[in-house]
């Protein structure tokens, strides 16, 4: 007779399903994606093809298609990245498989619903704030998800449970240190309080995935409706001709509108799903630390914020504060993973988090 399931189980069970179904949606949201690109590619070379465009509006246009370059390679490097990262762990362990659980191969579709859901845009910023491998590697956290809800990789799944400072990476975190040992704590009330602790950050995250689910619907919806209207656009345009200044006025401004046809479509490719973004960021702990009476060391930064993304809209009194702190401090791994050692994690860091999430929810007051 198989072991009853605790309430903390079947609450990690619930946060991986919402991982998995998430991770579904982004897939699917690429294939449309994909659809909108295209689009853009064509409207882009009729374009090219007109001559004698005022500069103001040739200008715009070539600002749009650097955009779209630059989140097109971004796309394809988190594929190629994804890849390198599945050969390089097969055949090593849970980590390998966990990412093969996530996605069994991971297509140009699939990587554009990625760089379209977390936002890769045409500064290079991606992921709200990271850029580069930084943000790939955010984005295959992400697709490891599945994986660490069940357990597979743990908090020492290398590469990519790392990327926990992520603002992908937190949101699987809960779930990672749960499942990690975190919660070996021998006395029954204690255990009880972490894990009731843990399951509070479980439900919050599966209500940010489905109203995630819910922001990427609209996204396809919108993605749709744009389609139709560059696809529409085409087929006016090829009746303009190939000379600006032989188009008579009424023609040149419908030709300008459709350069704003194409922002607004060029948007929906680099603009992020926000309900899959970080909740506390960088620009929080600048603010907080602004203070002078807040001075953090900025070698704590990451730390924090990964702590705080952890503990986001989870009320704790004092025992609950003590109880965590200890926990982290006797968690080699996690010490090791935050790279900090257990004299300096003092219960300072705690109370620096608390009350910088105080702040937090103060701002978002006003």
């Amino acid at each position: 007779m198989s072991k009853k399931k605790s309430k903390l189980e079947r609450t990690q069970e619930l946060t991986e399903l919402a991982i998995k179904k998430t991770n579904k949606k982004i897939d699917e949201l690429g294939f449309y994606t994909s659809q909108i690109y295209d689009e853009l590619n064509t409207i882009q070379k009729i374009f090219d093809d007109i001559r004698n465009v005022p500069s103001e509006e040739w200008l715009k246009y070539e600002e749009l298609k650097k955009i779209r370059l630059n989140w097109k390679q971004q796309a394809e490097k988190i594929e190629t990245d994804y890849k390198n990262t599945v050969a390089k762990n097969a055949g090593k362990g849970a980590a390998g498989v966990g990412i093969g659980v996530a996605f069994a191969a991971l297509g140009p579709t699939a990587a554009m619903g990625i760089a379209t859901t977390f936002g890769i845009a045409s500064t290079g910023t991606a992921i709200s704030t990271l850029s580069g491998a930084a943000a790939t590697n955010a984005a295959l956290a992400w697709l490891g998800g599945g994986a660490l809800a069940a357990g597979g990789g743990g908090i020492t799944a290398g590469s990519i449970i790392m990327n926990l400072f992520s603002p992908i990476g937190w949101m699987i975190s809960g779930t990672a240190l749960a499942s990690s040992g975190f919660l070996l704590w021998k006395g029954k009330n204690d255990r009880n309080r972490l894990e009731n602790i843990f399951i509070l950050i479980s439900k919050r995250d599966v209500k940010s995935f489905e109203l995630a689910i819910v922001e990427i619907n609209e996204r396809i919806t919108r993605i749709k409706d744009e389609v139709q209207k560059l696809n529409n656009a085409i087929e006016r345009i090829k009746e303009f001709g190939l000379d600006y200044n032989l188009m008579p006025e009424d023609i040149q401004y419908e030709l300008g509108s459709y350069v704003n046809l194409m922002n607004s479509s060029t948007q929906l490719l680099i603009n992020p799903i926000l309900g899959l973004q970080s909740k506390y960021t960088e620009d929080d702990f600048k603010t907080y630390n602004s203070f002078d009476k807040n001075k953090v060391d900025d070698r704590l930064r990451s730390l924090i914020i990964y702590l705080a993304n952890l503990l986001y809209k989870i009320t704790l009194d004092d025992k609950d504060k003590t109880l965590l702190w200890k926990s982290f401090k006797r968690n080699k791994e996690f010490l090791k993973l935050v790279e900090i050692s257990k004299k300096d994690f003092d219960f300072s860091i705690i109370e620096t988090v608390t009350d910088a999430l105080q702040q937090k929810y103060h701002s978002e007051k006003n």
